[in-house]
């Protein structure tokens, strides 16, 4: 009794936002009896199989990403989706384009000796870089009697502040380093440094090879998708000045301390970018609607099948499994699929797992310049990320109120499928503008919200393992993932048979 009431509370405690924003009062709607085939055990053995070892973390662009969405694919079709690829297929193709800093033709050497690159000394930035000069040991970087210009500046880290080491991605030596290394280079690159070396200390020194990892991936886009933000206010731009050059910036290991501090000594940086193209993927399937008038109208079901990969080792493990992000949508989108499949509604269900969404969004962007079906049919994207963790009575709504909310009709229509099936409590607070996370911008509804398609963001939040090889099936709360999978049956059922289709809040811009 203690624990209903105390889940009661901070039910009124989290909802109370959302709670003010509607008009009128939640109903409780009909529950279809096909939520039955949203079962846990279906949506265990589906985490377990995409999140497994085998899947090898489902890097976008990698035969891994392949992989999960051929059996993603395989699993439409036992289900009994209608593919809606390319060519009658159950895949989108598009070309992600990779720009990153060139192993062969790069190079760095200090006093004519070379520094291999990635093991020796790694960049911290994708920046293309030529400066040859001397360089000079910063024993503080508040001493602004020490003259940088023009020279590289070598400099031992020095902690960042404690409210700039974030606990909710990789692991906590990574997250010092970083912040570290963007503030000592910004203040030498202010003082005309031509270059920035930062000598790892010892917590830096254990996140050297992670650091070299990820940078050595370099950035991505997406070949004829939407730009992100496009719909972002921007006030206007005077003449832009010339581009100034970037400064290199690179991390050396703790023990070339000695050598390094040295004054004098020569260094040249040569950093070369190349870019090339290679394939990712969308697996898209439907079922069509009962109502003749409105089956060409869709409710688009949302997850993201790709992941991080094998990466830098942690604890002796390499493999960035990726369940809970997002291998629990992926399963929930299945499992919705499974009890849409024996109650169709009246208007159609598009189930899209959209490829790259960790380089970038790159599927959603692509999808949403290039969708299967027009953008202006859509009625509502319920699209999750990261749906088995935390609390196991309070998830989150994004897009639930401004300046994020673009449909208070579809956010309506939420809250009435919570009423009737999960009754969680609704944490809005990662939802405002003010969260330091941003955590609405990150997943793959923002590409159609931009557009005017009403759009909502499942999740039950971030937590420590969010983007380590820790995110294993077995840290999954499955009777939470369930309830959350029913949550979003629901309001898509509520969507999909609503005699009025969703609205778009009038003048909404998304910002």
């Amino acid at each position: 009794m203690m624990r209903r009431l105390s889940s009661l509370l901070l039910s009124l405690v989290l909802a109370a936002p959302l709670a003010a924003q509607m008009a009128t009062p939640a109903t409780v709607p009909k529950v279809p009896a096909a939520i039955g085939a949203i079962r846990e055990a279906d949506i265990r053995h589906d985490v377990y199989t995409l999140a497994s070892d085998e899947m090898r973390g489902r890097e976008a662009g990698t035969i891994d990403e392949m992989h999960a969405s051929m059996w993603l694919a395989e699993e439409m079709r036992k289900i009994g989706l209608v593919p809606k690829g390319d060519m009658g297929s159950w895949f989108q193709w598009w070309n992600m384009r990779r720009t990153r800093i060139s192993t062969g033709s790069s190079s760095v050497s200090v006093g004519g000796r070379p520094l291999a690159l990635w093991t020796d000394i790694t960049p911290a930035s994708n920046a293309a870089a030529e400066v040859s000069a001397p360089t000079v040991f910063v024993a503080s970087v508040g001493d602004t009697t020490i003259d940088v210009r023009g020279r590289i500046a070598v400099a031992t880290l020095v902690a960042p502040p404690a409210a700039s080491i974030r606990s909710t991605t990789n692991t906590y030596e990574y997250n010092y380093t970083r912040p570290a290394i963007a503030a000592m280079a910004a203040a030498l690159t202010r003082r005309g440094a031509a270059g920035v070396i930062i000598v790892a200390d010892s917590i830096a020194e254990i996140a050297f090879d992670g650091v070299a990892k990820t940078q050595s991936r370099g950035t991505y886009d997406v070949i004829g998708g939407v730009p992100r933000f496009t719909r972002n206010p921007t006030p206007p731009v005077a003449t832009p000045a010339a581009p100034r050059p970037q400064v290199p910036v690179l991390l050396a290991h703790r023990a070339a301390l000695k050598e390094l501090t040295a004054n004098g000594q020569t260094m040249d940086i040569h950093l070369r970018l190349e870019s090339f193209e290679y394939p990712s993927v969308n697996v898209i399937g439907a079922i069509r609607g009962t109502d003749p008038k409105l089956r060409g109208e869709y409710v688009l079901f949302s997850s993201h099948q790709d992941h991080d990969g094998v990466r830098y080792t942690v604890n002796g493990d390499s493999i960035w499994n990726g369940a809970d992000d997002n291998a629990t949508t992926s399963a929930a989108i299945l499992a919705i699929a499974r009890a849409w499949v024996k109650h169709p509604g009246k208007r159609s269900a598009l189930f899209i797992f959209h490829g790259a969404e960790e380089r970038g969004l790159l599927g959603s962007r692509y999808h949403a310049a290039h969708p299967v079906v027009p953008l202006d049919s859509i009625v509502a994207v319920l699209n999750g990320d990261m749906l088995g963790r935390n609390n196991p009575d309070t998830a989150a709504l994004m897009g639930s109120q401004p300046p994020h909310r673009n449909s208070a009709a579809l956010v309506r229509m939420a809250l009435e499928a919570n009423m009737a099936t999960s009754k969680f409590a609704i944490d809005s607070s990662w939802d405002r503008p003010t969260h330091p996370e941003g955590w609405y911008f990150r997943s793959d509804h923002v590409p159609y919200a931009e557009r005017g398609v009403p759009s909502l963001f499942f999740s039950s939040n971030l937590h420590q393992d969010y983007h380590t090889p820790r995110d294993e099936p077995k840290t999954i709360d499955y009777r939470k993932l369930t309830r959350i999978t029913q949550w979003i049956y629901m309001t898509g059922w509520i969507a999909g048979n609503a005699a009025v289709r969703p609205a778009v809040d009038p003048g909404f811009v998304l910002r």
